[in-house]
């Protein structure tokens, strides 16, 4: 049953039980009420800022294209992360993409070849490369690697074939599932003045303070 057919002067309870309103306490109507109008607020600001959203990132690729265009690259290509600022260097966009990422069974492969490496150096190794093999193939709770670490074993230049066999084998088992685009906006006073973040998130927006004489 929808709000539409509850019958007046009747309220719906959460069993979807109709309840006479003269029979619900007034300050659970206020609630009603109250949540009611977030609500509506909430849905008509969600439904403003997605379009904003989409809008932003058509306007993006708009100006990338036409760069496309002046400059005789090929249009529509891949969009990776771009900065966008104003004349006045008081306004920038920024665009980024962030991958998402996954490790195949080939990471199985590449932990025992370290594992190999490691044993085979014996008291040779470096305790800090230890240290970092062992916190890298660390799992959290969800059981997910560090991926921060793993990477970091690729940026270690150790000239040993098996090592190089096993970074290999890492570099292998890296998926990328899929991409997100997220976009940011800043804004300053002066070139000379640190950026301030424009946001549009509940978390981080700011309340304007309402001075004294204001409603």
């Amino acid at each position: 049953m929808s709000n539409t057919e509850i019958p007046e002067g009747y309220m719906k309870d959460a069993k979807g039980r109709l309840v006479p309103g003269h029979l619900v306490k007034d300050h659970e109507r206020l609630e009603d009420q109250t949540v009611s109008d977030i609500l509506g607020f909430a849905e008509k600001l969600s439904a403003q800022i997605a379009r904003f959203k989409g809008h932003t990132f058509d306007d993006v690729a708009s100006f990338l294209d036409i760069l496309s265009e002046k400059y005789g690259a090929r249009k529509g290509g891949a969009k990776g992360n771009v900065t966008l600022s104003s004349f006045d260097g008081c306004m920038k966009v920024v665009v980024q993409v962030q991958d998402s990422l996954t490790f195949g069974p080939e990471l199985q492969v590449a932990k025992d070849l370290i594992d190999e490496c490691i044993s085979k150096w014996a008291e040779g190794a470096d305790d800090r490369v230890r240290v970092l093999v062992g916190h890298a193939f660390q799992v959290d709770k969800e059981g997910r690697i560090n991926r921060a670490a793993v990477f970091g074993l690729r940026r270690l230049d150790i000239d040993d074939d098996g090592w190089k066999a096993a970074i290999a084998a890492l570099n292998d088992s890296i998926r990328v599932q899929g991409s997100r685009e997220y976009v940011r906006f800043h804004k300053r006073a002066d070139p000379r003045d640190p950026w301030r973040a424009v946001t549009i998130d509940l978390a981080s927006a700011r309340v304007p303070e309402i001075k004294a004489g204001e409603s």
